[in-house]
């Protein structure tokens, strides 16, 4: 399969080792919306039994990455995505498995436009993480930039 008909899952777990490691799941990847499964694993977890916080960390970074190349793929020739900053706020006790859904917070226009007039563009990605039963264990905010290329 090449790489123009991978899914963005499919083409990130076969490109980024730590996808692969934690046996994260794509569940939908789209320009408006991620989401990013965690399996519960024992391996992975911390000294109270849920998921460590480096795997959350790396989930939420993943499910930000994901949006970022649904929504800029079409870029890619010109500009490489990068995160620059990220923070995460452990909300609750997370238990089981977990999802992360990502958003972006600059309409996918506006990004392309600073790009455009030769500017390197940063745009926020928020990311929420639950637990199976719906309660949010973690927010995440990753900001990205487009680098040109030269």
């Amino acid at each position: 399969m090449s790489a123009e008909q991978m899914s963005i899952g499919e083409l990130l777990a076969a490109t980024v080792p730590m996808v692969r490691t934690l046996n994260l799941e794509y569940l939908e990847t789209g320009p408006d919306k991620a989401v990013l499964a965690l399996p519960d694993q024992s391996e992975y977890r911390n000294h109270v039994g849920g998921p460590h916080a480096g795997a959350m960390f790396t989930l939420g970074e993943s499910a930000s990455g994901a949006i970022v190349l649904a929504a800029f793929g079409d870029q890619l020739a010109r500009a490489v995505p990068l995160p620059v900053t990220a923070e995460i706020a452990f909300k609750k006790l997370a238990l089981g498995p977990v999802t992360a859904t990502a958003t972006l917070g600059r309409p996918i226009a506006e990004v392309v436009a600073e790009l455009d007039a030769g500017s390197r563009p940063e745009f926020p990605v928020s990311v929420t993480i639950q637990r199976a039963d719906g309660a949010v264990t973690g927010e995440m905010t990753v900001v990205w930039t487009l680098r040109p290329n030269g």
